[in-house]
């Protein structure tokens, strides 16, 4: 499949992402996620990968495309429950914050 990351363009198959991923450990995942094989690995990482070009010159959104287009399974990040979903308690917890750790 052709496809454009960067202003470059790309001839990106499945078993061409599977073989340029194999033996390349995931970093932890913080934000939007490809799930390749049986592991996650972070959006940037698997575009930094496949590309061979820097995390900065590519979008997240760019590379998630043309891993869905693949077959891939994407997720994004979870959005928070907007407060008015939460029960009282929840609400009054997310208000608070979290403790500080010594």
């Amino acid at each position: 499949m052709r496809c454009v990351i960067a202003r470059f363009p790309f001839e990106l198959t499945k078993g061409g992402v599977l073989e340029s991923m194999k033996g390349v450990k995931p970093e932890p995942v913080t934000g939007e996620s490809v799930i390749i094989g049986r592991r996650h690995y972070p959006v940037k990482q698997v575009g930094q990968v496949i590309t061979r070009q820097d995390r900065r010159d590519f979008s997240a959104a760019e590379v998630l495309r043309a891993m869905a287009q693949l077959g891939f399974t994407c997720r994004a990040v979870p959005k928070e429950a907007p407060l008015d979903m939460l029960s009282p308690m929840q609400h009054a917890s997310a208000m608070l914050g979290t403790p500080a750790t010594a």
